[in-house]
């Protein structure tokens, strides 16, 4: 028997499939208007389409070009969430975002969630690359990204409306050959 790697779990917290009992993880991140700034969030969602939501996707990376996974820790706390977006198998490539329960930011488990799903896409999905777009302005979420490695690459300007103001966005990518 082969030691076979064991993907997707870490020291503190493992990166799982979201489950029905996540409706309440999913309504708080999802209506977290602190978040809305560094995503695409520009509504609340209710509970009922979210709801529909963990009942109909199939978490299939390859049919709906995304993969979304609960952050928990191994206590069985659910603390945030980590997405694969915008997967294209052409140029093996995919958008990753994150983000996590007010608490639970500042403890590091943002970074390990990172560095689980950055080996999980280059080790056992063969991306290539992973990218973020951080807003200029969000210093936490810059100091996520460098410290696992991933570079600025370009600036879009006055990319993203915050109130009554555009503001730009920082395009970080992480290449697979400077991950391993």
């Amino acid at each position: 028997m082969t030691n076979a790697k064991k993907w997707l779990s870490g020291d503190n917290v493992r990166l799982r499939a979201p489950e029905p009992e996540d409706l309440e993880l999913l309504y708080k991140m999802e209506n977290d208007t602190t978040l809305w700034s560094v995503g695409n969030s520009t509504l609340p969602y209710s509970r009922y389409a979210l709801r529909n939501y963990i009942e109909q996707t199939a978490n299939d990376l390859y049919a709906e070009r995304q993969a979304r996974f609960v952050i928990e820790l191994h206590d069985g706390t659910s603390v945030g969430m980590i997405d694969v977006a915008d997967y294209s198998p052409l140029d093996a490539r995919a958008e990753v975002c994150i983000g996590l329960l007010g608490e639970y930011r500042g403890a590091g488990i943002a970074n390990e969630a990172l560095t689980l799903l950055c080996d999980y896409a280059f080790g056992f999905l063969n991306l290539n690359q992973l990218y973020a777009y951080v807003p200029k302005n969000h210093e936490k979420s810059k100091k996520l990204f460098r410290k696992a490695k991933f570079v600025e690459s370009a600036t879009l300007k006055a990319w993203k409306r915050d109130g009554d103001k555009f503001i730009d966005i920082l395009l970080f990518q992480l290449l697979k050959s400077s991950f391993i």
